[in-house]
């Protein structure tokens, strides 16, 4: 089977990403349409990415598992491997670091519907076909993606010096910086059927609390930061008009509960990764906001 890929949702932060870096690594990137055949799309691809994830978290209860059972009839049909990105939601607060063992104890409404996302693609992998890699990783970092948390909340007002927390700004909190992910996925997906049927594989990213972020961006600026918690009671008071303020507040336990994933299985089968530096990671998002400082010129070239 050639080198073909199809990516759905490649206007989307995940998808987008995966298949600039598949292009990059020799593949063929068909680019799904939504409306289409999706199991004849799939027809002579090796891998369906799984990038479709309903904006602002709308109707995930009714949308993802139609997504799901959508994705997992395509990859049966063409004998596709299936990439699908993991979240952390289904640990809820079991202790970290999280990874292919720690249990699904989802402590939100979000989290049962990933985890159980997460056991039909399971279940298909190990009673036949499709085999699926779930690469899961922390919240998504993208300089020039505004729906992001990094980019929506936390740098929003760091033109005013402010860094914002949602929570107790000492919790390490993970994060995945997409560029690298998408590079993670690619190499997972060519390691074929050295993996499992069914290959859970935690994307451990970087880890940092909004103290950190703070400090590393003030070292980047010159310039000192001063972290600000957002006014989280505005959710509670918006619930009942405004479905994205119910979505963000059922999640708001993730910024004050410690958690990063565990390293070890990605570096097991692609011990060549590296992660780039956070602080040109961070780098990259303040320039995109025009903030510079004496201190970036040396880490953005």
């Amino acid at each position: 089977m050639t080198k073909t890929a199809l990516v759905l949702g490649a206007s989307g932060a995940f998808g987008g990403q995966v298949a600039l870096a598949l292009e990059v690594a020799g593949w063929t990137v068909k680019r799904f349409r939504r409306g289409g055949d999706m199991a004849a799309a799939a027809m002579g691809a090796r891998v369906i990415v799984n990038g479709l994830n309903p904006p602002n978290y709308h109707d995930w209860a009714g949308q993802i598992p139609a997504i799901t059972a959508k994705v997992i009839a395509a990859g049966r049909a063409s004998g596709a491997t299936i990439l699908v990105p993991g979240n952390v939601y289904p640990f809820g607060v079991e202790p970290a670091p999280w990874g292919p063992d720690t249990p699904h104890r989802p402590v939100s409404r979000k989290g049962r519907i990933r985890a159980e996302m997460e056991a039909a693609y399971r279940k298909a992998a190990e009673t036949g076909e499709p085999r699926c890699i779930l690469l899961r990783g922390g919240d998504f970092l993208l300089p020039k993606a505004p729906q992001l948390l990094m980019n929506r909340m936390l740098l929003s007002k760091v033109a005013k010096n402010r860094i914002t927390t949602l929570g107790d700004p000492d919790a390490q909190h993970a994060y995945a910086y997409l560029p690298d992910m998408a590079r993670a996925a690619v190499g997972l997906i060519e390691r074929g059927d050295a993996l499992p049927a069914y290959a859970d594989i935690p994307f451990a990213g970087h880890a940092f609390s909004v103290n950190d972020l703070a400090s590393l961006v003030a070292r980047l600026t010159g310039r000192k930061m001063q972290v600000a918690r957002y006014p989280v009671w505005l959710f509670t008071l918006l619930a009942p008009f405004w479905e994205l303020a119910r979505e963000f507040r059922e999640m708001l336990y993730l910024n004050s509960h410690p958690h990063w994933l565990d390293p070890a299985p990605l570096r097991h089968w692609l011990p060549d990764h590296k992660d780039t530096p956070l602080d040109q990671v961070i780098a990259a998002h303040l320039a995109a906001r025009r903030l510079h400082g004496k201190a970036m010129s040396t880490q953005t070239g």
